[in-house]
């Protein structure tokens, strides 16, 4: 193994740099081999300028550091890349040109980082002939074959800190105080936080809810003396017999946007008198310095994905099953559909502890 490259697709996640940082120092400690960094996702190969070398000095000081060096690029489909072309925006499918460019680049391996939809790209190159290796990332925790992301650990810890100050604030106006959280299929983010939280109300896409029984939460804590709420909601999350709410729709290059759903929670419980403020917490869930956890697990998964493809295993991802880490195959991973389990102990838990899912 002479030669690797490693790219982040996607959105961002807290922990991309520190997964580059072990990849590239345990490819030149161990392996004495060169890497090369693609900028913008899958965007890079067919840029200009869109290469750069990745040395030691690159990666110093990334292990705090949110983000990704190597930028993101959550529309980088080379299958259906948007271009110009005499007036029009069309789209082209640029894969070939990927895989000319791994071997022009004589790569021996490379490493994707990225969620489903990137994981799932990075298979389907595989079936043309690249040698990839997945890397799990997103900060929903949605990717089978894994028992955790890297970025989720952070995005909850975001989410409960911003709990934490919303309490005091409801109790001191008497207020509800409904927090919007990521998570457009998966509600993860919002089950961890809402319980380390202390919310009242959880409200989640696998578990969809009443608009009532949201009330009659809030109703009942006021009869029994408890004048303010927390409800922390899910971006995803929809109403009996509803569907989830968009902010924009979408088309061949870009997914609907979701969001409004906890508005329109805030709204319905304002209508039966109680006063309610609605807090979108949005991108500020995939910032900030990556949790001591997160930055463990980055490491171990860069420095694992290096030592993968040394053994020329390809069409794998790394991952982490019972506090090690093994690698799976990526069919199997693209195959999965991870959602909350909602007869798991942690929703379980939760209704024994008088917390609601608006669902009775």
């Amino acid at each position: 193994m002479k030669r690797i490259g490693i790219l982040t697709g996607g959105g961002d996640a807290p922990g991309l740099n520190a997964v580059i940082r072990a990849a590239v120092k345990t490819a030149i400690y161990e392996y004495g081999c060169e890497v090369l960094g693609i900028r913008d996702g899958y965007d890079g190969f067919v840029d200009e300028q869109g290469i750069v070398p990745l040395t030691i000095d690159s990666v110093r000081g990334l292990l705090p550091r949110g983000g990704t060096i190597l930028g993101a690029a959550n529309r980088g489909n080379p299958y259906a890349r948007k271009v110009i072309r005499d007036g029009r925006e069309v789209m082209i499918d640029v894969s070939d040109e990927i895989i000319k460019g791994i071997k022009r680049l004589e790569m021996d391996a490379l490493l994707v980082l990225g969620g489903d939809g990137t994981l799932r790209i990075a298979h389907e190159l595989y079936q043309k002939g690249a040698p990839v290796i997945g890397v799990p990332k997103t900060i929903d925790n949605d990717i089978g074959g894994t028992e955790v992301t890297f970025g989720f650990d952070t995005a909850v810890t975001t989410a409960t800190e911003a709990i934490d100050k919303l309490h005091t604030t409801a109790e001191a106006h008497h207020r509800v105080m409904v927090l919007e959280l990521m998570g457009r299929d998966a509600g993860f983010i919002t089950l961890h936080a809402g319980i380390a939280g202390g919310a009242d109300v959880i409200l989640i896409p696998e578990i969809p809810f009443d608009p009532e029984a949201v009330v009659s939460m809030v109703r009942q804590r006021v009869e029994r003396g408890y004048l303010f709420s927390i409800i922390v909601v899910s971006e995803g999350a929809k109403p009996q017999g509803g569907m989830q709410v968009f902010s924009r729709g979408g088309d061949q290059m870009y997914v609907p946007r979701l969001g409004g759903i906890g508005q329109i929670v805030g709204d319905a419980i304002e209508k039966h008198g109680f006063e309610t403020r609605v807090t979108v917490l949005g991108h500020v869930q995939r910032g900030g310095t990556p949790t001591p956890f997160d930055r463990w697990l980055a490491t171990r998964y860069g420095a694992a994905a290096v030592r993968l493809a040394a053994e020329g295993k390809f069409d794998r991802m790394v991952a982490l099953r019972a506090g090690s880490i093994v690698d799976v195959p990526l069919e199997e991973v693209i195959r999965m559909v991870k959602r909350v389990d909602i007869n798991d102990d942690a929703v379980i838990t939760a209704r024994g502890m008088g917390i609601s899912f608006g669902d009775e």
